[in-house]
């Protein structure tokens, strides 16, 4: 992997200044100003899940079209979009007598159907059997243990309650593309700026506003990072460059997996702190 680190920012320099928020895995993200960080990650956040026939779940990895559904929250609704499609509006706290096992990776999970009317468009817009699953308060997804730090619960992201990147990093990446990518191929939760480029890897534990971040892995790269978030077309960059020079283990790596240590809110602009 590159040394190219250089000095460390002073820390004081460093502020958030971008979050985001998937409520539906794999479809496209909301940037928004602030949010509520909880035990799972950011409020909302992939809560939300596509599913097959067999309760196993859809990722841009393999159907990259899922890329091109949109989100929106308001106070009480969830609206679904994409082309072609209707909107599809969706109450943010489904309830169902019946929950149903899906399954996200090595993981069993417990859910509820988002209805019957959400199973016909994602079947539609997938042109496969397929349905949407919500994961209520009361399931429980563990983070690996040999991760976590304190029973660690996580929605249904791929391993962890969030992802950081610094803007720095992209930069880092983009001067060796030929054509430059946004940060949106690599899907954060948090963007810090004013760090040098790869610095968020020797970070352990973090402070952004009034919330504590343990900084606990780095996230291996697939190929969801080659497709266009707008178009939903997959490519080879920035998969292939990356794989040049961030390659460790026979895992391409970029950006860092983090827990919260607390329940609070993050806002843009907040200062970001190295305190371990």
């Amino acid at each position: 992997m590159s040394q190219r680190l250089g000095r460390w920012h002073l820390s004081n320099s460093m502020t958030l200044s971008e979050i985001n928020i998937y409520p539906i895995k794999s479809a496209k993200g909301i940037s928004v100003r602030t949010a509520l960080v909880e035990r799972r990650g950011i409020q909302f956040d992939r809560r939300w899940m596509v599913v097959d026939a067999s309760g196993v779940f859809l990722s841009q990895r393999g159907f990259p079209r899922l890329a091109l559904i949109s989100t929106h929250l308001d106070s009480d609704t969830l609206h679904v979009n994409a082309p072609g499609m209707n909107t599809l509006t969706l109450s943010l706290q489904p309830s169902s007598p019946d929950p149903i096992r899906v399954h996200v990776w090595n993981d069993g999970v417990d859910a509820i159907s988002a209805g019957d009317e959400a199973q016909k468009w994602f079947s539609t817009y997938l042109d496969m059997p397929s349905r949407l699953v919500f994961m209520p308060e009361n399931s429980i997804r563990q983070v690996q243990p040999k991760s976590a730090i304190h029973n660690d619960i996580v929605s249904f992201a791929d391993g962890f309650p969030l992802l950081l990147i610094s803007q720095q990093s992209l930069n880092d990446l983009n001067d060796r593309l030929v054509t430059p990518v946004p940060m949106n191929r690599f899907r954060p939760n948090i963007v810090i700026n004013n760090s040098d480029a790869f610095a968020e890897d020797r970070w352990k534990r973090i402070r952004i506003g009034t919330m504590l971040f343990y900084v606990v892995k780095p996230c291996s790269r697939c190929v969801t990072t080659t497709v266009d978030q707008e178009t939903g077309i997959q490519g080879k960059e920035p998969l292939a460059t990356l794989s040049r020079y961030r390659k460790v283990d026979g895992n391409v790596l970029f950006g860092q997996n983090i827990i919260p240590e607390n329940v609070g809110t993050i806002t843009i602009g907040d200062r970001v702190e190295i305190i371990g």
